[in-house]
């Protein structure tokens, strides 16, 4: 079974919106905990245009009152970013190599180019006791140096897979599976976990064909559903794709 973290951040574009506080950030996050969700994910960017870095302690704060539920940051990792997160000690970060003004995480880490800068990063949240994810494509080639950099999981880059699933899903999905088998082969330590585009039309057959993915992190598609089904039916639609045994 595949744990399902919900991405609030599209939810808090829409309270900075209007420079209010509607829709509450902290109610939502807490609708979605009690209808099943299994965490909570933001991405606080340097223009705290989604999720603002003071909106992470009341969230580490309504997570505390939940039994199994996970609190994961994702964000590049500035020192700012490294100083917010310690501080608030969620179960996991999630790091990414997005610039400032990236509209949307749009590439992985090259493992090779960034061994030594992840390396001392992921050390640091780990004395610290936080689980450390990094962003990676579907590519073995980006995943030279794991065994330097020492990270607990990667999150695999789903774009490619959402973009190319209509027009052959079969195609679309074998660059995951070689990824998947690859870790499994040479990092079994590693967990997999998965995000980007991700939604009720391709998440089944994913899950179906890589049965070691710890997490995925939904967002746009699942908030884009809730229009249409309302909150509470669209988060027991994920799961129950997300719980198939």
């Amino acid at each position: 079974m595949t744990a399902l973290s919900v991405n609030v951040n599209k939810f808090a574009l829409v309270r900075n919106a209007r420079g209010a506080d509607l829709p509450n950030l902290i109610d939502i996050s807490n609708k979605c905990l009690n209808f099943g969700a299994d965490g909570i994910t933001v991405h606080p960017r340097p223009d705290e245009r989604h999720a603002k870095f003071s909106d992470l302690e009341p969230l580490k704060n309504l997570l505390a009152k939940f039994e199994n539920k996970e609190f994961n940051i994702e964000g590049y990792p500035s020192d700012f970013f490294v100083k917010k997160v310690i501080e608030v000690q969620p179960n996991q970060v999630t790091l990414v190599p997005d610039p400032p003004g990236a509209l949307t995480s749009s590439f992985g880490w090259d493992c090779r180019e960034n061994k030594e800068f992840l390396r001392d990063i992921v050390s640091e949240f780990k004395k610290n006791k936080i689980r450390v994810s990094i962003f990676v494509n579907p590519s073995i080639k980006t995943l030279e140096n794991l065994e330097v950099i020492q990270t607990d999981r990667v999150e695999l880059y789903t774009y490619d897979y959402a973009h190319n699933f209509t027009e052959n899903k079969d195609t679309a999905i074998k660059s995951y599976i070689d990824v998947s088998t690859y870790l499994k082969k040479e990092f079994p330590k590693i967990k997999l976990n998965a995000g980007h585009d991700l939604n009720l039309e391709n998440l089944k057959f994913f899950l179906e064909n890589i049965n070691n993915v710890e997490e995925v992190s939904i967002g746009h598609a699942l908030i884009c559903d809730t229009f249409e089904y309302g909150l509470e039916k669209t988060i027991k639609k994920y799961l129950s794709l997300t719980k198939i045994k």
